[in-house]
């Protein structure tokens, strides 16, 4: 039976839907705003998955063509691996979810989203969030929900919440917040430099309609809902727990006070193996098999023991595991041009996390085109590349495509970036940057922005304002809390909150938050916003220090563009019949040549020499002789009546024998030959085109 939920939510009305398609799933459920319905399931394997010490949540957004009226491209016709804009989505889906299931919950649990229609005023993001965590709070999946997504612009001073595109297109702010009736859970903004308090005025709007959702789902779940499941929870064996704990405490506390992380972690190392073999090598025949059994278990309570004593060090004694204050960040080190043929390169250390950022300029043909669920095929003219090899964190891996995370966290250094980037117009460059992380401990998406905005200096791309970013956590327990600037891999794994922070000093450009814990309020995040603008303002300091600003020349070796500008009618003209015309410029020139709709003309080279050819070939196909004017003209054919000068390549008029002298003569000849040349004036156009010439009246 059809059961159906809906609410007014921003000038349109939001439905939630059950019990038409998807009934074998768990949990399946159609939302739909406007004319964009995404349907949302969610299923659980019936037992836990055997030899494993985390939850198996899987999340996937299947973006299909169809639902904008579209039809794949490429040979094969159907869609295939996951866009960028999928993955992101599946990240934004997964991140607010994956906390409110229960700790120690092994089950398989898979949510995959399908947009079935989607109109170009409502996109399917935010929809997805909706989606999935009523699918989640109607089946028998357990699940601590439910949760609500909410996207908010805002245009002038108003905070609009579920904006159409044209609102969108006049906000400087775009954030989605998602969270539960009680607390906030996450965020993703991108924003063009707005104050801190204007993000936070934004949030405080999501979450008041975030409660609506809430309830809307609370509502389905009444006439819908399924019984939920009693799992097996996951614990360590109390066995090993008993031993490890009474071992093992004084050692890690020992251990997380030395401040050196590389010694810091060896001794954490040896302290596990040392543990392991003390109860391999014991008398205890029913521990060995228990370790035998469940050999991650001493690497959990070890865990668990470094995640109380660590939390106790900040919340009691406000002592990080490397010595430093609560606002305290790591030594920063920063230096540019350090690839000779690069056209910019900047290298930015901060502690032991360390990014290599490299710009490199191409022309405007080779920007990214997009093929998604828009209208039309979009481009992307600034990109960036995150990756994170192995090596940064001292492992062996075999080397792979990006995955998720290298998508994600090159997306956010991206969005930190774009509002600073100049427009086509003073800069007609596609700009690539690729972040390569070096070493890593701790935010390297935010030491990628740091590095990519030296990159982009050292490059000579005019950006408006340098751009920063740091990382915050977050500690909470025992009625206590305690904000952490910079924090490091230790803290962000055993904290409650990694919230990153980029921005200028006019303001910030990007910001995404997650959480461990079941939310956070509105004041903790006013603090953590705060604290944050005094770290990026200390790195920007640091960042100006050595570079404080584009340099004035691009490096040699980048390529030049020149730009042109030409009658959208004679775009044909220059492309000539089957291409002809351009094809033979770019041959005798050698330069690269991008010709848009709007009539302007991109031609990029490194050699000067090469450019002024493709530009003078260019004029000389688009040249329109006007009455009145001069020009300096060759003689190519005699007649006799006159004689044709050429004033352009492709351009000639006749110069009458009565206009050739300022007497009279009786034969062409007598003034002129092929070849010859001289300055003759337009004295006629008719309406076919044809060019009469004058050399007398050019004197």
């Amino acid at each position: 039976m059809i059961k159906k939920v809906e609410m007014k939510i921003g000038g349109q009305t939001l439905s939630l839907e059950t019990g038409r398609v998807a009934r074998e799933a768990g949990g399946a459920v159609i939302v739909r705003i406007g004319d964009t319905m995404t349907l949302a399931t969610a299923t659980m394997s019936e037992t836990i998955r055997e030899g494993i010490d985390f939850f198996p949540l899987l999340v996937d957004f299947e973006e299909k063509l169809y639902a904008a009226g579209k039809i794949p491209g490429g040979f094969f016709k159907r869609e295939g691996r996951p866009t960028e804009k999928a993955i992101l989505t599946a990240r934004l889906v997964d991140r607010p979810m994956r906390p409110l299931f229960p700790e120690g919950f092994r089950n398989d649990v898979q949510i995959v989203v399908t947009p079935l229609s989607v109109d170009q005023d409502n996109p399917p993001d935010v929809l997805a969030m909706i989606g999935a965590s009523t699918a989640l709070t109607i089946s028998e999946i357990p699940f601590n929900g439910p949760a609500a997504g909410v996207r908010v612009a805002k245009v002038g001073k108003d905070f609009i919440t579920f904006p159409n595109s044209e609102q969108m297109s006049k906000s400087d702010l775009d954030i989605v917040v998602a969270g539960t009736a009680d607390a906030i859970m996450m965020v993703e903004a991108g924003s063009d430099e707005v104050s801190e308090e204007d993000l936070l005025k934004a949030i405080e709007v999501a979450h008041a309609e975030i409660k609506q959702i809430v309830k809307l789902q609370e509502d389905l779940k009444k006439i819908a809902g399924k019984e939920k499941f009693k799992p097996e929870i996951y614990e360590p064996d109390p066995a090993i727990k008993k031993f490890i704990s009474g071992k093992v405490s004084s050692d890690i506390e020992k251990a997380l006070n030395i401040t050196d992380r590389d010694k810091q972690t060896e001794e954490l190392k040896r302290i596990a193996k040392e543990a392991e073999k003390s109860i391999k090598e014991g008398k205890d025949e029913s521990l060995k098999a228990a370790v035998e059994e469940r050999p991650y278990d001493i690497k959990n309570v070890v865990e668990e023991v470094e995640k109380k004593i660590v939390r106790d060090m900040i919340l009691k004694r406000n002592v990080r595991p490397d010595g430093r204050k609560l606002n305290e960040i790591r030594p920063i080190s920063c230096e540019v041009g350090l690839l000779p043929r690069a056209h910019g390169s900047g290298l930015f250390t901060r502690g032991t996390t360390q990014v290599l950022s490299v710009a490199t300029l191409g022309s405007a043909g080779e920007e990214q085109r997009i093929e998604g669920l828009e209208p039309e095929e979009s481009t992307k003219r600034y990109l960036h590349h995150y990756n994170f090899p192995a090596f940064s964190v001292g492992e062996v891996k075999p080397l792979r495509g990006p995955g998720r995370r290298e998508i994600g966290h090159g997306a956010l250094a991206e969005r930190a970036l774009l509002p600073v980037i100049p427009n086509e117009d003073k800069f007609p460059y596609t700009i690539r940057i690729v972040s390569e992380v070096l070493m890593s401990n701790g935010s390297t998406s935010m030491a990628s922005t740091c590095g990519s905005t030296l990159a982009l200096m050292d490059a000579g791309v005019p950006i408006s304002s340098p751009v920063a970013g740091i990382a915050m956590g977050l500690i909470m327990g025992e009625g206590k809390h305690a904000i952490l600037t910079d924090i490091q891999g230790v803290e962000d794994h055993l904290g409650d909150m990694d919230f990153k922070v980029a921005g200028t000093r006019k303001g910030v450009t990007a910001l995404q938050m997650d959480i461990k814990v079941k939310g956070i309020s509105i004041e903790i995040m006013r603090k953590a916003v705060e604290q944050a603008k005094e770290g990026r303002m200390f790195i920007l300091d640091k960042m100006e220090k050595l570079i404080s600003g584009p340099r004035a020349e691009l490096s040699q070796y980048a390529p030049r563009v020149i730009i042109l500008t030409i009658p959208v009618d004679k775009i044909g003209m220059v492309i000539g019949p089957g291409g002809k015309n351009i094809k033979k410029i770019i041959e005798e020139s050698g330069a690269q040549i991008d010709i848009e709709d709007d009539g302007k003309i991109y031609i990029t080279t490194p050699d000067v020499n090469a450019a002024e050819k493709a530009k003078k070939s260019i004029e000389a196909i688009t040249f329109e002789p006007k009455v009145g004017e001069t020009y300096l003209g060759k003689v190519t054919r005699i007649e006799n009546f006159g004689a044709f000068v050429e004033i352009a390549p492709g351009k000639q008029g006749l110069v009458h024998i009565s206009q050739l002298a300022d007497r009279r003569i009786a034969r062409v000849e007598e003034v002129c030959k092929i070849g010859d040349e001289f300055t003759v004036k337009v004295i006629k156009i008719d309406e076919q085109g044809r060019i009469d010439l004058s050399k007398k009246a050019a004197r």
